[in-house]
């Protein structure tokens, strides 16, 4: 966990080995999916954009805006990754960050510059699809480093319920799009299910702790949803 840095800003930098809370909302209210087939894609453009650069310990898809849980890989992993694609696969960001002597090197450029193609990845394919133009997403990015323990298991939950938050489903642990139901599956996933059922003690006190009533005065001075 990230102690040092105060709240807020929105826009801190995503150093390696920090967790974060991400966030983002369309512009003007906008849909961010009219379909089941664009939220698999986009889940799909995350995994393919990021994971190489971050790990995702919970997720909420709504209407208009995300949430994800995430921690930025060590640098020796994100400078193994870069150093596993070859030069034509390179953005002009990673090639810059190789070209830096290896103690100046900006890894927060590499981040932030991989959630930007993957937003721009899918907003060209729903822009395409849906006949639409101009920017889909609004700019910057939110994104809170995860303060404490407390913190971390209070964001897990608060991104699970969303969905209620948002009236779009009574019980948010049927909702299809958070990654509530993951965590109790022992299907193959991508996110780090084990880890986030070992720190609240296993399956049977991860669900106790989401039949709670809401109850966001341990963080809410730190959503920055809006």
């Amino acid at each position: 966990m990230d102690k040092s840095t105060p709240y807020p800003p929105y826009e801190c930098p995503l150093l390696p080995g920090n967790f974060y809370h991400v966030y983002n909302r369309t512009n003007n209210g906008e849909p961010l999916f009219k379909s089941p087939e664009n939220r698999r894609y986009f889940l799909e453009k995350f995994g393919e954009y990021l994971l190489p650069y971050l790990t995702s310990y919970a997720y909420c898809l709504l209407d208009n805006h995300f949430h994800f849980l995430v921690r930025i890989r060590e640098e020796l992993e994100l400078e193994k990754q870069l150093n596993s694609l070859s030069i034509a696969q390179h953005s002009a960001v990673q090639k810059k960050l190789l070209e830096q002597v290896p103690d100046l090197r900006t890894w927060d450029e590499l981040t932030s510059s991989q959630f930007h193609r993957f937003f721009t990845s899918y907003a060209m394919s729903v822009n395409k699809e849906w006949g639409r133009k101009g920017n889909l997403f609004y700019r910057p990015f939110q994104r809170v480093p995860v303060q404490n323990e407390s913190h971390f298991t209070h964001l897990i939950y608060y991104i699970h319920a969303n969905s209620k938050k948002h009236g779009l489903q009574s019980d948010f642990r049927n909702y299809p799009w958070n990654s509530y139901a993951t965590m109790l599956s022992d299907h193959p996933t991508k996110l780090e299910r084990q880890v986030v059922l070992d720190w609240f003690g296993g399956k049977a006190a991860f669900e106790l702790f989401h039949q709670q009533t809401e109850d966001w005065k341990d963080i809410e001075g730190l959503i920055i949803e809006w």
